[in-house]
């Protein structure tokens, strides 16, 4: 029962997240940052979207309701403010990583990074909030399966991290002229995935 319970979970979870797709968004919002920047990134991220799916695990349910927010809400907010970052990415407007920062400053640009938009709402979106509510729902109380549901989210977290360490390499391989052309053409995939979340919350909400 466990067994199958954990696979279903690890599956799902895996899917929803991504991991591997999600590292030519992570090159592209870190352009130009050095690789210890870079990596602090990563585990800032990793850990802030690790967090938000145990805690929704734990009571997002009983939150939701509370608030009256339903997951369609999640989906259109996400998808919105997801379709900036991409609108950026596209004009290429976003500020030069390369320019000389203030220590202070640097540090709160890595914050705001890896909070938006790599832990919400690419890595704790909608979707992973949805899952982990749906799985939730699963485990039926079983403490046990509670358990399983937390340490696959901590692996799936563990294999974002891993692939964002690797994207390193996979920077120096494409070049500066690959990495233009790779940030305009995943601005324009990253837009159509915010309009895409933002049908996806409308049509739940009408549905509902």
């Amino acid at each position: 029962m466990l067994l199958d319970y954990f696979v279903s979970t690890l599956v799902t979870l895996l899917v929803v997240v991504d991991p591997v797709g999600l590292a030519p968004i992570f090159l592209t919002v870190t352009h130009g940052l050095p690789a210890q920047v870079r990596k602090r990134i990563a585990l800032r991220a990793c850990a802030i979207a690790g967090l938000i799916l145990i805690g929704t695990a734990l009571v997002g349910d009983w939150l939701l309701r509370q608030l009256g927010i339903g997951v369609p809400a999640f989906r259109i907010a996400g998808g919105l403010l997801l379709f900036l970052v991409a609108s950026e990415m596209v004009l290429g407007v976003r500020i030069d990583r390369q320019s000389k920062q203030a220590e202070d400053a640097l540090e709160e640009h890595v914050r705001n990074i890896a909070a938006f938009p790599l832990a919400i709402p690419l890595m704790a979106g909608p979707g992973a909030i949805t899952a982990t509510l749906l799985l939730v729902g699963q485990a039926g109380g079983n403490p046990l399966a509670l358990v399983v549901l937390f340490g696959v989210i901590v692996a799936v977290m563990a294999a974002c991290l891993v692939v964002y360490l690797l994207s390193n390499r996979i920077e120096k391989l494409l070049g500066v002229t690959g990495n233009v052309v790779l940030q305009r053409l995943l601005g324009v995939i990253l837009a159509a995935l915010a309009v895409q979340f933002v049908i996806d919350g409308i049509r739940a909400a009408l549905a509902g």
